[in-house]
């Protein structure tokens, strides 16, 4: 139970590191959540016009995901699990911005990196081609996870996949405006300004 314990506390801390913000205020742009959704993610960042520092944000919230599952699983294989979903919930919810991070999809595919790179995959390939049908991110994202604790079940990752379940639909509250929009027809499609 303290090993549990132990990778919640972790995975959660790593995962509120709010990289979307260091590294605007780090690239002279201010405070990320003064414009657009408000929200401290790669999606956001990119709204500053900088899409250096949009990668960069994305790349940093995937991989606290992913080093929250592989420094947790050194100890133990199920404890990876704990951390990764951990750091999933501290970057949509970190303590210190007042429980309001980002929409937890970078971190999620970096939680799913560290658990089954497959189903990683999966998720991209998804993505990308949702994206490029659609033209809407948030579409791509909210599809892929719905196809990522499938494709972990049936590639025999049970435990996994629950708890992926649990996580994307965390990831759909937290889309719950994006998903009024798309229903509106008003969701601006990628490469679009508000």
């Amino acid at each position: 139970m303290l090993q549990i314990l132990a990778a919640l506390v972790f995975g959660y801390l790593l995962g509120s590191i709010p990289f979307g913000l260091l590294i605007t205020r780090a690239g002279g742009l201010g405070d990320v959540r003064k414009i657009g959704s408000g929200n401290i993610g790669a999606t956001n960042v990119l709204r500053t016009g900088n899409k250096g520092l949009a990668a960069a944000t994305l790349l940093a919230d995937l991989l606290k995901g992913t080093l929250a599952v592989l420094i947790a699983r050194w100890f133990s294989p199920e404890l990876g699990l704990y951390a990764g979903f951990a750091a999933f919930l501290g970057h949509i919810f970190p303590a210190w911005l007042g429980f309001k991070g980002g929409k937890g999809v970078a971190t999620y595919l970096g939680v799913l990196l560290g658990v089954y790179w497959p189903a990683f995959l999966a998720f991209g390939a998804v993505w990308l081609g949702v994206a490029f049908l659609s033209r809407f991110s948030s579409l791509a994202a909210l599809i892929a996870a719905l196809v990522a604790p499938v494709f972990l079940y049936f590639m025999g990752h049970s435990s996994a996949a629950g708890v992926f379940v649990v996580m994307s639909a965390i990831v759909y509250y937290k889309h719950w405006a994006n998903i009024s929009r798309l229903m509106a027809g008003t969701e601006a499609r990628i490469g679009a300004t508000e």
